[in-house]
């Protein structure tokens, strides 16, 4: 049988390409990317003419089985997201379970990851940690997760998108008043930044400047505001 790759790449800034991970995907007669032009882009960047084909969350269980049966017949794989590591707040979960079902060696290629990215220069502690990807998009059930995390010991961290930052810091300072989040935003792009304060200190930040870009959001139930010599949302 053949080899199903799960080939990290970059988050933003093309440099952080490795050169195993460059080799794979030279190497590999069949790419498997979430969408076209966004691989293409990172292909093209490394002077690799290949077309992925397309795997994404609407067409995973259609496809699957196919691709199963291609790593089967002995045709090596490389799996790519938009951007990071396969298998993180993405569908690759579903081929690596079904090649695993089937004995089909699946050999990770690592490299960056936004959320790990953002948690070692956030300055919370990184001992022990929990991802919890995107929060509930109704206000209900969000609220729940983060009532969940009133106890929690470790260092929270999630995904969220401009959209919907407001209400969740909104719902932050309710349940949990004066925590010390960290918002790190648009990871290794020519804009990255970390915003670091209070919920209302960061919900005045983005009322004088709107949110922009892809964030991940940090924080730990034990660091408030009062233990931090800074309180002021800050940048860079």
């Amino acid at each position: 049988m053949a080899t199903l790759y799960l080939v990290s790449t970059p988050i933003g800034n093309l440099e952080d390409i490795s050169a195993r991970a460059a080799r794979v995907l030279a190497q590999a007669p069949i790419i498997l990317a979430e969408d076209r032009r966004v691989s293409r882009t990172l292909l093209l960047h490394l002077g690799i003419a290949a077309i992925p084909e397309v795997y994404h969350d609407f067409n995973k269980e259609r496809v699957t089985p196919r691709l199963i049966a291609r790593l089967k017949s002995g045709e090596d794989m490389a799996l790519i997201t938009d951007a990071g590591t396969p298998g993180i707040a993405d569908p690759a979960y579903n081929i690596v379970r079904a090649a695993i079902d089937e004995g089909i060696s699946v050999t990770p290629i690592p490299g960056p990851v936004a959320c790990i990215a953002a948690l070692s220069a956030s300055g919370l502690p990184t001992d022990r940690f929990v991802f919890e990807n995107f929060l509930p998009h109704k206000g209900a059930a969000r609220r729940r997760v983060l009532l969940s995390f009133l106890e929690e010991r470790r260092t929270v961290l999630f995904y969220e998108t401009p959209h919907r930052i407001v209400k969740v810091l909104e719902d932050m300072e309710a349940i949990f008043g004066t925590l010390w989040v960290v918002i790190a935003r648009e990871m290794t792009k020519l804009h990255e930044e970390f915003l670091r304060g209070s919920p209302r200190q960061l919900l005045d930040r983005f009322a004088a400047k709107p949110p922009r870009g892809e964030m991940v959001v940090l924080f730990n139930s034990r660091v408030r505001c009062e233990t931090q010599k800074n309180t002021t949302p800050a940048e860079g």
